[in-house]
């Protein structure tokens, strides 16, 4: 018998339902009409134990206990699902071929290899499991992936590389929550500081953004426009751009800051002679904009929809599992198999019929374009977050969901057309020694564009251009033109803006912007992020909760005791150069290029030296602040308040 462990129900359905037919239902399991079986986890079955299971002592919290490290690591049933594992393990006795179907990402993989493991499969049993890798739950595709089974042990890295991050944040966050929350009573601070290795950093940027905001002085500058005139009395603007000469009255960006000198170009400008000194003209085009991973959806539906994070995750799990309109959301890639080329046209036809508002008034996509979002190199366990072959019934979405359909889709058909073609000229003009530019863009051909329609009010991929669309005359170079009068424009340094769900979201994806130390930006650049596709949606709902955030409108601020807690913790534990490393050596582990012992063994050990400085200062940030209203005052340290894949689901 092959016994099919599914992460969810969901997933276990789609998979009997390819199965010889008929199929019997039983508790917690479905029999195919060949014996073969499937069966499912509900989320995670097997949590980490609590401190007290290594020692009845650690169920008080006590400073002197710190850190607690494990020697054998131990994995307990989760209460609500016991019955469930229990299924499962006489289902196991029962097999003679596992097969285990959970989420193609590493926690996918951990989650099923990890009950495999609990219920002691050894031997030959266990080296001849295989690995279902499904991200479309319709038929055709599931029949097409259980024609694509791999060796499970394939998969090794990626199941401990979950297994090291999951070890690791139980260690940081149960030993750092403790250590500050025993110090924090000392300064009068009677609720629980909950620390994390994602949350914290996490919430350390929303701080100093908030700080930075608060204490920003504007200062005016200045910019200097030259009103220029062809022999035709054809006109133009071109700006000004200083000298190295004019750096002692500049700001470290560049800017103007001295009122007199700017006037002072003004008038040595007004009614001059003008030369065309550069002038470079050249066709360009722009290739369609990959199709979504979660994190850049969660960003576009942010700035498009105000939808949160969360909210956006949970409405592609309903398209994903409920209406089989999307493939697999969790995914961190925007590339697509080679193999799946071949689905194109059913794709785009389904789509098509289903949602045909997409390309009403323009061209119909071609489906025989190839674009670069089809490469096999940049497509690992899963891919990019595409429609399936089935027809929506859009009149049967709510509103989020045919939004995020729709968004979906139109960045699918968008690899179907042309590319955006246009021309751009860049010019040069000389008036009285001072070097003047201008840019200009001409659209020639709009291609995968016309998907895009420029909107008033609400952004789109037609918005993103920031060039100048100003028409120039027809100019050569060392033409000479004339300069009307100089225009003086005074303008003043902004604050930096307060984070909403969309940048939060971005500086999450590309936390290395946010990374100080050079050699850690570097190695950061490619395998930067702060937490997962899964997770970074559940980690700022976390903050929130935690009354460590609050939203403004579409602004998302610290609350005082955010404010306190990061200005109590030393530096390394607020900002993401750590965790940013962390994610760089498990995608290490994942890709065979490090082990588990070298990522556990130096974290265990900077840990101790983190409990030793919590131990020697006192947080007095927090001296005089109440803990948020209905937050816990005393609570083991457990899973269950950790963000794990199982509770976002």
């Amino acid at each position: 018998m092959i016994l099919y462990i599914a992460e969810k129900p969901s997933l276990g359905r789609a998979i009997a339902d390819v199965l010889p037919k008929p199929l019997k239902k039983g508790e917690g399991f479905i029999t195919a009409a060949n014996g073969d079986c499937v069966s499912w986890c509900i989320g995670h079955l097997l949590e980490q134990a609590e401190p007290d299971s290594y020692d009845a002592a650690f169920k008080s919290w006590k400073f002197e206990h710190l850190p607690i490290v494990p020697q054998e690591w131990k994995m307990k049933p989760k209460p609500k699902t016991r019955s469930q594992l229990t299924v499962l393990r006489g289902l196991v006795k029962q097999a003679t071929q596992l097969v285990n179907a959970g989420d193609p990402d590493r926690e996918g993989q951990l989650l099923v290899d990890e009950v495999i493991a609990h219920l002691g499969v050894k031997g030959n049993k266990l080296n001849q499991t295989r690995r279902l890798l499904v991200s479309d739950l319709n038929p055709p595709a599931v029949k097409r992936a259980l024609g694509q089974l791999r060796s499970n042990r394939e998969f090794i890295p990626l199941s401990t590389s979950a297994l090291a991050r999951s070890r690791a944040d139980w260690l940081y966050g149960m030993n750092m929550t403790r250590a500050y929350t025993l110090q924090g009573r000392k300064v009068g601070y009677q609720g629980v500081l909950s620390v994390g290795r994602v949350q914290t950093p996490l919430l350390g940027l929303v701080v100093r953004r908030d700080e930075a905001i608060a204490g920003f002085v504007s200062k005016p500058f200045y910019e200097v426009l030259a009103n220029l005139y062809t022999d035709k009395q054809e006109t133009f603007k071109a700006k000004w751009l200083p000298s190295d000469a004019c750096r002692p009255y500049m700001d470290e960006d560049g800017r103007v800051l001295s009122r007199g000198l700017a006037l002072n170009v003004v008038g040595r400008i007004t009614d001059k002679s003008a030369q065309v000194t550069s002038l470079q003209s050249s066709d360009k085009q722009q290739s369609p904009p990959l199709p979504y991973s979660l994190s850049a959806l969660q960003i576009d539906a942010a700035k498009r929809f105000s939808m949160s994070a969360k909210a956006v995750l949970d409405t592609c799990q309903s398209l994903y599992e409920k209406h089989k309109l999307i493939t697999y959301p969790r995914s961190d890639s925007r590339y697509l198999p080679k193999e799946q080329f071949v689905l194109a046209p059913s794709v785009i036809a389904a789509v098509l019929k289903g949602a045909s508002e997409l390309v009403e008034g323009i061209d119909s996509p071609d489906p025989k374009i190839k674009s670069k979002a089809w490469n096999d190199k940049k497509v690992d366990a899963h891919h990019a977050i595409v429609p399936t072959e089935k027809v929506a019934n859009l009149s049967g979405l709510t509103q989020a969901e045919k939004q995020i359909y729709l968004h979906v889709a139109r960045q699918y058909l968008a690899q179907f057309y042309p590319v955006y073609r246009y021309h751009e000229t860049e010019v040069e003009i000389e008036i009285e020694k001072g070097r003047f530019k201008t840019k200009a863009k001409q659209e020639k051909s709009l291609g995968w564009k016309q998907l895009f329609p420029k909107s008033a009010n609400k952004p789109s991929q037609r918005d993103n251009d920031s060039d100048d669309l100003q028409l120039l005359p027809r100019l050569i170079e060392g033409q000479t033109l004339h300069s009307g009068q100089g225009e003086l424009l005074e303008k003043h340094t902004q604050p930096p803006k307060a984070f909403t769900d969309a940048t939060l979201l971005a500086a999450m994806t590309g936390i290395n912007r946010y990374v100080s130390n050079p050699d850690i930006r570097k190695i950061l650049k490619d395998t930067d992020g702060l937490g997962t596709e899964a997770t970074r949606a559940g980690i700022i709902e976390l903050l929130f909760k935690r009354g460590f955030l609050v939203r403004q409108d579409k602004a998302i601020v610290s609350t005082e005791v955010g404010k306190g807690l990061i200005n109590s913790l030393p530096e390394s534990a607020t900002t993401p150069d750590m965790t940013a490393l962390w994610e760089s050596h498990l995608d290490a582990i994942c890709r065979k290029e490090a082990k588990y012992q070298s990522f556990m063994q130096p974290l265990i050990e900077s840990l101790g030296e983190l409990i030793i400085q919590a131990g020697s200062q006192l947080p007095t940030s927090l001296q005089g602040i109440k803990a948020p209203q209905g937050q816990f005052k005393k609570r083991r340290y457990s899973q269950k308040k950790k963000v794990t894949k199982s509770t976002k689901k």
